[in-house]
């Protein structure tokens, strides 16, 4: 399936039904009286998180939807049946906005929570309720309101506790897969992964976090180079960021530049991203001597000034992934 983090939608809340005007007339009640009924609601339109989704792609192609109005009244007091509300399913983490002022209407953090997005209109009132002793046929009707209408944008953006920021090829993919279940894209070229892919990270029997996998970046990514930065604000909700590093590039690129590029990147698309939590993750260890690997992260360390975690693993070979997660795992029940 497609992978869709942005749609916009036009809803439209149903119509409330019209007030009747109507009068008794039976062969044992020569007088009768004023017997209409009021109209029915119109239905409202929600939008509910659902697990089960992952992708915003069933709005991209059906950009309208429309609730059922509510019935108009009858006689003998009868009230109209009121409109069905529309549910519309969602992605959990979906952001919906009016796009017409920008306003954030509510953003959906949890399964099962629901959003009214478009009231349904009021019904109108029958001639029934306007009798009185001054006004014993009053023909009086109050029509019943319209429906709210609205343009929305739906922003996805995924849930996960640590996301993974890099270049292209630094070995994230490799890194995810070998952390969890996820089972992501692996070549040896890169943008491999066009699309943020999630994995859950279990730790011990009653611990785990989620970690996300987003599409590599590289220098000039703020102004559209490559995939752009356009994924990067699914990692806006994460709490902890792993820098992950090529130790020994392949195109024999300097992995401090690299990093250096990556971080400029991230303070062009928001300054508090740049500030967040983030940890240097040293990848493909098994690329160099055993006797050259301190010595390299000693010289990045020392020529970056970096101040925060640094850690030496191995996507492929399965080395350090435990001490990494553990570490994580330790760092995100403190930050509760």
């Amino acid at each position: 399936m497609k992978f869709i983090d942005e749609a916009k939608i036009h809803v439209q809340a149903g119509k409330g039904g019209n007030g009747a005007c109507s009068f008794l007339r039976l062969k044992f009640m020569p007088f009768g009286g004023p017997d209409g009924g009021d109209g029915g609601d119109g239905g409202s339109i929600f939008l509910c998180a659902d697990y089960g989704i992952n992708t915003l792609v069933d709005y991209r192609f059906i950009h309208t939807y429309t609730a059922q109005s509510g019935e108009k009244g009858g006689g003998r007091n009868c009230s109209g049946k009121g409109g069905e509300d529309l549910i519309l399913r969602v992605p959990v983490g979906t952001m919906v906005y009016d796009d017409q002022t920008d306003e954030l209407i509510g953003d959906l953090m949890g399964s099962g929570q629901m959003l009214c997005v478009a009231q349904g209109g009021k019904h109108g009132v029958g001639n029934a309720r306007f009798k009185s002793s001054i006004n014993r046929s009053p023909r009086r009707t109050i029509p019943g309101q319209e429906g709210e209408i609205r343009d929305l944008r739906l922003e996805l953006r995924v849930l996960a506790d640590v996301g993974l920021v890099g270049m292209p090829n630094a070995g994230k993919s490799t890194l995810i897969s070998a952390m969890s279940a996820a089972r992501p894209k692996i070549a040896d070229y890169p943008f491999t992964t066009l699309y943020p892919q999630l994995g859950v990270v279990r730790v011990s029997q009653f611990h785990s976090f989620v970690m996300a996998d987003l599409p590599g970046l590289i220098e000039g990514a703020a102004e559209g180079a490559g995939l752009g930065i356009r994924f990067l604000k699914h990692v806006g909700r994460t709490r902890l960021l792993f820098h992950v590093v090529d130790m020994f590039p392949v195109d024999g690129s300097d992995p401090v530049t690299q990093i250096e590029a990556i971080s400029r990147e991230l303070g062009l698309y928001s300054e508090e991203l740049l500030s967040k939590e983030r940890w240097l993750v040293l990848n493909k260890a098994d690329l160099l001597p055993p006797e050259d690997i301190e010595k390299v992260k000693d010289d990045m360390v020392m020529r970056l000034h970096w101040q925060g975690p640094v850690f030496i693993v191995s996507g492929l070979a399965k080395k350090g992934l435990d001490d990494l997660a553990k570490e994580a795992m330790r760092y995100l029940s403190e930050d509760l």
